[in-house]
Parts: structure tokens; sequence; C-alpha cells
């Protein structure tokens, strides 16, 4: 979708910008933890699309994401109120709201549970996103907050959530834990974000997701559109309860962040599943297949030689 907005992209002086090569951004290089950097950044501006994050997913504990996105974001709100921004887009998380199953998928109106507090990343999204309400509603700042589910398509250049499909791409055998997630094109949520500037309403969250499908469900899609895994074995519960368990019991152990840990481990058997029927309603979401997203998603990975 083309919105015709003259964008500046403000990126760490190190970042990767292979995702903005071919378009019109200009980009200013810094840190936007750095007030005189986001100063800068911020002249003649009208909208700021909040997206920096830190995603990682290892360490998983709280107090290495709290700096970006907490403290970060209240940075932010604050620069962008007295650089007199007119549209403020906080973009969080679906991980910020409590999930469902499928019958009944959790919503906007969804409690944060205490397994989602025990993640550190997720802890540190639900709190930068009530600090955007609680100043929203102080201020009367105009912000808004979309909440992505799981993003699948192009220009995944770090990669972040296509390393799904890396780790499954090449495997003749793939291991499926037995939980499952919500899944959306990311150039859905690209224009729901860009909806949301003009129909967004201050103060309201919007989840931008689209298909709730297990993980096996998810490969099996996967093997359809790419012909990987060749074979998929769904693991039980107890099989990866158990091995996040030594994961938790290694990191106690020797202080060292394991890939899997019990946190992890539940949240991979459990079912975080989410509708996006209000973005759909009011902000006029598009529903792209997930099929589509995971094609764009391997083509876009072999042309840049990730696989």
């Amino acid at each position: 979708m083309q919105a015709n907005y003259s964008v500046k992209a403000f990126v760490r002086p190190n970042s990767n910008t292979l995702s903005l090569e071919g378009t019109d951004a200009e980009i200013i290089r810094g840190h936007f933890t750095n007030r005189g950097d986001l100063r800068q950044a911020l002249t003649s501006c009208s909208v700021v699309v909040h997206v920096a994050a830190n995603t990682a997913q290892w360490p998983s504990a709280y107090e290495h994401y709290y700096q970006t996105n907490v403290a970060g974001t209240q940075i932010m709100l604050e620069e962008s109120k007295t650089a007199g921004i007119e549209q403020f887009i906080f973009v969080g998380s679906a991980n910020a709201f409590g999930p469902g199953s499928k019958q009944s998928p959790g919503d906007e109106n969804s409690a944060f549970q205490k397994v989602q507090y025990q993640s550190g990343y997720m802890r540190s999204k639900y709190e930068a996103q009530q600090l955007v309400l609680n100043f929203q509603r102080k201020h009367h700042f105009p912000a808004t907050v979309v909440n992505p589910t799981f993003m699948l398509g192009k220009f995944d250049a770090k990669p972040s959530s296509g390393q799904l499909l890396l780790m499954a791409y090449p495997k003749s055998v793939f291991f499926a834990p037995p939980g499952g997630k919500n899944f959306v094109h990311v150039e859905d949520v690209a224009t729901g974000i860009l909806h949301a500037i003009v129909r967004g309403q201050a103060g309201h969250c919007y989840l931008m997701g689209n298909e709730n499908l297990s993980y096996e469900e998810f490969f099996a899609s996967m093997k359809q559109v790419t012909d990987y895994p060749k074979q998929l074995i769904k693991l039980t519960q107890t099989v990866v309860t158990g091995a996040g368990n030594i994961g938790s019991f290694w990191e106690q152990l020797t202080g060292k962040p394991a890939k899997l840990n019990a946190t992890n481990a539940r949240l991979l058997t459990t079912d975080n599943y989410y509708t996006a029927a209000k973005a759909v309603n009011e902000l006029q979401l598009p529903q792209t297949p997930i099929d589509k997203a995971i094609s764009d998603a391997v083509a876009w990975f072999n042309e840049f030689g990730y696989l």
C-alpha cells in the first residue's frame, strides 16, 4: 500500500538497513534512548510510529529488555509530546494480552497472564503498553496502540520471526511443539498501521493478526508451500516441559541463558490464539492467507542468501 508519506527511518548506527533498500525513506542514524539524537530525528515530523524494541529471545530475563522496551518508550513519549507530534502509533505485541483458544480467542480485553509475566520480553512489552496508555490519558496525547501477532513475510533482515521458517526449511525431520500461535502477513500489519494513523482512536489498542494455527498445522502449511520440513513429528507436552525444566536447571547452575527454559516451554505448549476482529472492523486490516506470507518470506530469504 502506498500512502505518499515522506518517511524518516531512525535506526541505530550499526543497524542492518537491507529492509529499507529501494525505498525513499530518509535514513537517520542514532539512538532513540539518546534525547539529543531523538530530538533531531523528530524535527519536522507530524507522526511517529514507534516500532523499536528488543525482541531477542535470549537472554530471557526482564532486565535485558527494560532499558530499550520500557525506559526507551517513556523517552519516546516525552520527546514526541515536546515535539508536537500529532499522531503517535506504538507498535506493541499481542503478548500484552492474554491468549485464548480457537473457540474463544484472546482479544483487547483479555487480561495479561501470570505465565506471560514470567517472560522478560512479554512483561516489558506489557509494561511499555501501559506507559503509552497512561501517558495518553494523563496528557490527552494522541497515542494509539497496535498489537501484531506473529508476523511473517518479506524484509525480515535480522531475521526475527522468520527464524521459525529458517529452522525448519532445510530439515528432513522437524519436531513441532504441541501449542500454537496466531500468524499474520507482515504487509497486512504495515497496512493496518497506516490505517491506524487515520482511523485509530487515541487510547485504543488493536490486535493485528489473522490465522490461529497449531504449530503442527503451521508446519504442515509450510510443507505444502516449500516442501519442507519433509517429515514432521509432534512432541508431547511432557517432553517439551521436561526439556524446559532441564534448561532452567542449567541456567541456575551456570548463570547462563538457555535457549529453552521452563517459561518458554510452557508458552510453546500453550494455545496462544487471538482475534483481530476489532482491527478488521475499525481499521480494515487485510487478511492475507498465511500460505502467502510463508511463500513471500521464503522467496525473500532465498533472494538474499539466507537459505
